[in-house]
């Protein structure tokens, strides 16, 4: 019984919460200036900080991504499989870079780091130019001694150290200058942004990151296809260049004996040999082409399309604070703080007393 009156006295009428707002609105109507002066300093730090923040640029690279997936091939396969070509056996195993993985390919750090070690300009690498305007030489400068590192030798070459240095600036772009995305998940276009506070910086990352993904891509997609044209057009050079040697034995051995003896056999036996020899190369030459063929088909059906839509130019997107908009959420956070401040401080007051 005692519980249960317990919790009847802790109940809360209408007429007690009226009365809790009222009093929490005389209060901070009463420290109206103590808010006021929190929103001035708030408007004071917002100018400051818009004068202060450097504007950051944002160089974008727009590209349509089209990849075959050989259904052309499919329709191809019931006619080569009457002339004894198997398909299958040319075709390219492309599972490995389909749908959006390309998009992984720029947050790589192989990717990254091949970029940032491209020139810059005739000077200087992109790495470089990264460590400068950011001032790193300075802010890691207990840890490691970046004035001292040359990263325009082979990466081979690279101390333990210079790897830790790339693959660090490396992570840094990509959590906090690099983004990848596609505007649409049912539509074929990607966008790569490169936001810095350095406007060539970004625009040169921008470009050089985006030539080397898309070449990569273009070449890994179509790595075995172009392998097997290349060991088919071998073939069938080697395969001519036998059939001619083949050709040429032939019309020397019928030149030998242009009249040959119709009782004598013996002497037309070494132009037949020949002959048989020209008639076996042509069959495999002819073979062969018609493989080579197909293959080339092949490569092209499985060569995916990147063509590049927007590129970034000069003057590039800039993002910055602005004098009016800092000074509004400058008033607005300071003014919030000092709000929370005075409640809470009444608050410990009331239960002070109270207790």
């Amino acid at each position: 019984m005692a519980e249960q009156k317990h919790i009847i006295d802790d109940k809360i009428t209408l007429k007690e919460l009226v009365q809790r707002l009222m009093y929490w609105v005389k209060f901070f109507i009463g420290k109206w200036k103590l808010l006021l002066m929190g929103a001035l300093l708030g408007v004071v730090l917002g100018a400051l900080a818009s004068f202060i923040k450097k504007p950051v640029f944002h160089a974008e690279t727009t590209f349509v991504l089209e990849e075959n997936d050989m259904a052309g091939l499919g329709q191809m396969s019931g006619l080569a499989s009457l002339v004894g070509v198997n398909l299958g056996s040319l075709g390219s195993s492309s599972g490995l870079f389909q749908g959006d993985n390309i998009m992984e390919l720029y947050r790589s750090d192989n990717m990254l780091a091949k970029t940032l070690l491209s020139s810059f300009d005739d000077s200087k690498l992109l790495i470089d130019r990264f460590i400068q305007f950011n001032k790193l030489d300075k802010k890691w400068k207990r840890k490691v001694d970046l004035t001292e590192m040359d990263f325009s030798m082979p990466r081979e070459q690279f101390s333990v150290k210079q790897d830790s240095v790339v693959k660090e600036v490396s992570k840094l772009i990509r959590e906090k200058h690099l983004s990848v995305r596609k505007p649409d998940r049912k539509l074929t276009i990607i966008q790569v942004n490169i936001s810095s506070k350095d406007e060539p910086f970004a625009k040169v990352f921008n470009e050089t990151l985006v030539e080397n993904v898309n070449s990569f891509y273009f070449e890994t997609k179509t790595k075995k296809t172009f392998e097997n044209v290349s060991i088919l057009q071998s073939q069938a050079d080697s395969v001519r260049a036998i059939l001619d040697e083949s050709i040429l034995a032939y019309a020397s051995s019928t030149d030998r004996v242009p009249n040959p003896n119709p009782i004598l056999q013996t002497a037309t036996v070494e132009a037949r040999k020949r002959q048989v020899d020209v008639q076996a190369s042509t069959a495999v030459y002819s073979e062969i082409v018609k493989n080579l063929e197909i293959a080339k088909v092949n490569h092209r059906n499985n060569s995916p399309l990147i063509q590049i839509i927007d590129s970034p130019r000069f003057p590039l997107r800039r993002s910055e604070l602005r004098l009016v908009k800092g000074m509004f959420l400058g008033a607005l956070i300071c003014g919030l703080m000092t709000f929370i401040w005075l409640y809470l401080r009444q608050l410990y007051q009331l239960n002070v007393n109270n207790s």
